[in-house]
């Protein structure tokens, strides 16, 4: 069924028509080829529906003149690309996997410190961090373990194909509501309440901010690099929109940015073992150095070295 007629910039209104075949074959391949998500038959209305604002803010009579322009023009692939995106997240989501953190990993990583065995830093990557909710309570989980007074430093990489989702993680202002996914403790500590023209929100307070550092990457770029190696990494319920295929080939290369001995926190539908014998042969995978520790957690063996072996 169309969407309701609009007037478009200096146009008449018009209907939009319905998405047919053979513009979501188009589309659907230059997502995937931008982007890396597969969209599957099941998507073809979903995708639509996301790009019908953008036909409509452009006056465009078809999705085959939307397909030509955002062939032809960089800025509007940004914008198909904000659209796809789904950015559904919450604070402190999978709490049994913070619980392991908090029980076996943190205190191994002060014991290593005390005994010189490794700096006073920790560094994590939120991968696909949408709007910030995760990285953010990454960011008050190790805050509350490894405060700065003491000597540590805490830096968390925010990263989101979505440059809108990006902004809000960066902003770092979220609806009042949302403060019973937070846990009272960190409340207290680390967020503030909007007054005045920021009532109705909470946002993260100075040392929340000081320790979150959000950058634009595409997940699916051949030549991803997030920096040094980190010691946590979260990729949660980003994998699940990627071909098989190219799923493989993301994880090696979030893998490769693993510290010897660190972990990595996949969401409740993934698993590095679903991708046990696809694409080896190869050589040794980073995968292949992976073993589970808890609840679509993994820890990368101590003796091993990020970019060893073949993808």
């Amino acid at each position: 069924m169309s969407a309701p007629a609009r007037t478009p910039p200096g146009g008449e209104s018009h209907a939009l028509p319905a998405i047919g075949d053979a513009e979501f074959g188009l589309l659907r391949a230059l997502v995937h080829q931008e982007a890396g998500i597969f969209l599957s038959d099941a998507k073809k209305l979903l995708l639509a529906g996301r790009l019908a604002r953008r036909l409509r803010t452009l006056g465009l009579r078809s999705f085959m003149e939307y397909y030509r322009l955002v062939r032809a023009d960089g800025e509007e692939r940004l914008e198909l690309l904000d659209a796809v995106a789904t950015n559904e997240t919450h604070f402190f989501r999978e709490p049994r996997q913070f619980e392991l953190l908090e029980r076996d990993v943190f205190p191994a990583w002060k014991a290593a410190a005390a005994a010189g065995k490794r700096p006073p830093r920790v560094r994590a990557w939120s991968a696909g961090c949408s709007s910030g909710e995760e990285p953010y309570s990454l960011a008050m989980l190790l805050l509350s373990h490894f405060p700065p007074a003491s000597g540590w430093t805490v830096e968390v990489l925010a990263t989101d194909l979505s440059r809108r989702a990006l902004a809000q993680a960066q902003a770092g202002v979220w609806p009042l509501a949302k403060v019973q996914e937070i846990p009272s403790r960190f409340l207290r500590e680390f967020m503030l309440r909007g007054v005045r023209s920021r009532e109705g929100t909470m946002a993260a307070g100075p040392e929340l901010r000081a320790a979150v550092r959000c950058a634009r990457l595409n997940l699916a770029d051949p030549d991803l690099s997030a920096g040094e190696s980190f010691d946590l990494l979260l990729c949660r319920n980003v994998l699940i929109y990627f071909h098989p295929a190219d799923r493989v080939r993301v994880v090696e290369r979030l893998l490769s940015h693993l510290a010897a001995g660190g972990y990595i926190l996949l969401g409740h539908a993934e698993s590095l073992a679903e991708m046990s014998g696809v694409a080896r042969g190869a050589g040794r995978t980073a995968r292949d150095a992976m073993r589970s520790v808890g609840p679509m957690v993994y820890q990368r063996a101590a003796a091993d070295r990020p970019g060893e072996g073949g993808a």
